[in-house]
């Protein structure tokens, strides 16, 4: 399946995406990246990777991060004796919204207070700000070598000057009073990169891509889990064009209505509001699906 999605995503970056860097992109400040940390020392070495060569260090998953807007790749390499060395991953991203996005896209555990998003888990901590992904792992586990993840990540944060936002549509979901996981969110911006969260269609029919990104929330848990899909487009054309092509393609047996109730016996119902497009899918019912796109709704009027 993982050699699926990057086959499907290598083709889709090859036809249907922007290039990496576009012109006028404005570049990062460089990063005076830690050489030291409890003990652990830097082994000297940078390893540096750009958009044609990563495939040479992460084989399989260089897809995903392209898809985000990829630049350049960064690695070190600490060690110190008798315990398991650790290795920083710096990749650097061509915005705030592509560094939130790749990080959202695999995000699983609660914020540990590093950067501007993170988490850590079997050893592996990963954060991002400003147009940073970082990743850090001991290969080996201890709780020094934890500990100097930990304290390794800290110093990189510090060292990382710049600050960003997530991509604006982001922040228009309803929160937790509606029930909002907060690990849940995605930002994605390729139509593979939805399907494998969720599938729609096996066509673009959102027109999804790195100017028109999609964020995927989940609300409520196990049988009462709703999932938002929450999309803003350039103008109200776009978006209605859009949300046509979604109740003709997920709603197909309801003759392209905006609601029905799928096979699996769960609701979806779609909503367009100007430029934005609202989708509460697989809803336990229709008052669910409702109640979600009305609040979805209400975060919007705020929206000039």
């Amino acid at each position: 399946m993982r050699r699926l999605v990057s086959l499907l995503l290598a083709i889709w970056l090859g036809f249907g995406a922007t290039p990496i860097e576009a012109a006028g992109t404005p570049k990062e400040r460089p990063i005076a990246l830690p050489s030291a940390a409890e003990g652990w020392t830097w082994d000297g070495q940078e390893l540096h990777y750009d958009a044609r060569s990563v495939f040479d260090y992460i084989d399989g998953a260089g897809e995903l991060f392209l898809a985000y807007g990829f630049q350049r790749l960064s690695v070190r390499r600490f060690e110190q004796p008798n315990q398991p060395p650790l290795t920083l991953e710096c990749y650097a991203m061509s915005s705030a919204a592509a560094a939130f996005g790749v990080f959202s896209f695999e995000r699983q555990g609660e914020s540990v207070g590093i950067g501007q998003g993170s988490e850590i888990g079997g050893g592996l901590l990963r954060f991002w700000k400003g147009r940073y992904l970082i990743s850090i792992f001991a290969d080996g586990e201890g709780p020094a070598a934890d500990s100097a993840v930990l304290q390794l990540g800290r110093l990189t944060a510090a060292a990382i000057r710049d600050q960003g936002t997530p991509p604006r549509v982001v922040g228009l979901i309803p929160g937790r009073d509606a029930g909002l996981v907060d690990t849940s969110v995605r930002y994605l911006t390729s139509p593979v990169l939805l399907n494998q969260r969720l599938f729609i269609s096996h066509e673009n029919v959102l027109g999804i891509n790195r100017q028109t990104g999609a964020v995927l929330a989940q609300y409520g848990q196990d049988a009462a889990k709703t999932s938002l899909l929450l999309i803003q487009y350039p103008s109200t054309a776009a978006a209605t064009a859009a949300s046509r092509r979604l109740m003709a393609a997920y709603l197909s047996e309801t003759g392209g209505a905006d609601r029905g109730r799928r096979p699996d016996g769960r609701w979806t119902v779609v909503r367009q509001q100007n430029t934005f497009l609202a989708a509460a899918i697989g809803a336990p019912s229709e008052a669910a699906a409702e109640a979600l796109l009305t609040a979805t709704e209400r975060a919007l009027r705020s929206v000039r």
